[in-house]
């Protein structure tokens, strides 16, 4: 095997992994779910976005023929599936729930009907669901900046998790390596923020832990 296809399988092999594990994430609310037996401090919203995410990814991915994108996505979605049925089963208001689940896989199928029968294009099929994917996946990354602004009022990173930043930060990079390698605007762009988020993330958890520590003494004075 040459040098160039020994690179792409370690790349698609890191972008499996790394997405891999950032989806486990969920596992501890599904586990806390499962145990508490009802769906206190978990949210429902991250769940249902990220399944459309995957489904409009892994659409992209079987536009393209791109194994690595539809092998994740496909996992990622049944993963999301299967957190979404756990809410709904410990949920005691199951109908907001189910409105919002309906809405939004609502959108995506007259999103995918309008891609297949009024875009007959395949070109122009990449072009626009590739975008949706990409403003999709920018808005995800974008939507805890506002946990984040309560962390530095707070000055403490309680809300974070260390493991899932560093996930998410490895996840982030090896796309946007994949995407530069394929040359993909549409899997570059939307992983940058990725990058980004978890650098600032990185950063609090610096600052606040040193903050913390210089405080601990304080309390015991």
């Amino acid at each position: 095997m040459e040098a160039g296809g020994v690179a792409d399988s370690l790349l698609s092999g890191a972008c499996v992994l790394f997405t891999l594990a950032m989806y486990s994430a969920g596992l501890s609310d599904l586990r806390q779910m499962r145990m508490t037996r009802s769906v206190d401090s978990v949210q429902f919203l991250p769940f249902l976005t990220t399944d459309i995410n995957n489904l409009s990814w892994m659409s992209y991915g079987a536009l393209k023929g791109d194994g690595t994108l539809i092998f994740v996505n496909a996992t990622g979605a049944v993963l999301q599936t299967l957190y979404i049925l756990v809410y709904l089963h410990y949920c005691p208001r199951k109908r907001p729930v189910l409105l919002q689940t309906v809405t939004l896989l609502g959108v995506f199928f007259l999103g995918f009907g309008y891609l297949w029968l009024l875009v007959p294009n395949l070109e122009a099929q990449l072009q626009q669901l590739g975008l949706f994917c990409s403003v999709f996946t920018v808005s995800m990354y974008l939507s805890p900046l506002a946990d984040l602004a309560k962390i530095i009022q707070t000055r403490s990173t309680q809300r974070l998790s260390f493991p899932l930043t560093i996930a998410t930060l490895l996840t982030s990079a090896s796309w946007t390596l994949y995407g530069f390698r394929l040359g993909d605007p549409y899997i570059v762009v939307p992983n940058l923020p990725g990058i980004l988020t978890s650098f600032i993330r990185l950063w609090l958890f610096w600052k606040y832990s040193k903050e913390q520590d210089r405080n601990y003494p304080l309390l015991h004075t």
